[in-house]
Order: structure tokens, then sequence, then C-alpha cells
């Protein structure tokens, strides 16, 4: 059973976000990345982007599939982690700590209603 953190939030499409003030925090669940397998690249989001909840803005690719990254809220993308541009293995070994994506300033707070609770999440994951 996969590890699900319970001060984040799940997006339906294996995205978690933890809220801090008015920004918040993006990447990709235990789950997710452990189905992805092995993460050899990951392509972020500009700085300055605006997105809306559900829209592609992010893609990681394995060694056996690519895959795009939806923003669970709408918002302007605030910050971006290199870190795992550099070494993408960090989604793998960290995903819901240092293999984060971006950072989101929220435009609609309300848009959090519609994320899954841990919970949830676990249930949709058949935990």
């Amino acid at each position: 059973m996969s590890n699900v953190p319970s001060d984040l939030k799940y997006a339906k499409s294996h995205e978690w976000i933890r809220v801090s003030g008015d920004t918040a925090t993006v990447g990709i669940t235990d789950h997710a990345q452990a189905e992805l397998t092995d993460i050899v690249f990951v392509e972020l989001p500009a700085t300055g982007r605006k997105v809306k909840a559900g829209e592609a803005c992010a893609v990681v690719e394995s060694v056996k599939t690519a895959s795009d990254i939806y923003s669970p809220v709408s918002g302007e993308i605030t910050e971006v982690n290199t870190a795992v541009v550099d070494n993408p293995a960090l989604v793998n070994s960290a995903p819901d700590t240092g293999g984060w994506f971006y950072k989101i300033k929220l435009s609609n707070a309300a848009e959090l209603g519609a994320l899954l609770s841990p919970e949830d999440y676990k249930k949709q994951i058949g935990g």
C-alpha cells in the first residue's frame, strides 16, 4: 500500500497539493511514481504561467511512458523545483517531499474543496 500523507489533498489524476497560506506546492503521489517506474525526465511549467484546475502543465517521462501532470487548482506558477529537472529520480525517491514539481499562488481557494482527502485517495487507489 502506498504511503498517503495526511497533510495533503489529492486530485483524481494522482497529483498531491500541500497548501500554506495562499500558495500551494504540487507533486505526484507515491502511487503514481510507482506506477510510472523509473522517472528519467521532468518538464516543468514556466514561472509566471497562469494555469486552470485540471490543465496539463508539466510532463514526466519514465522508462515505460510519458505522462502529463495536471494542476489540481487554478493560479500562477511562482516557483519550480529545478532539482527534479537535474535529478528526475527524486520524484521516485521522495515524491511527496523533495520531489515536488512547482508552487502555485491560488486564484480560487474554493477549488480545494473538490480535491480528495487522504482517506478518499486511499480508497481510489484500492487501499
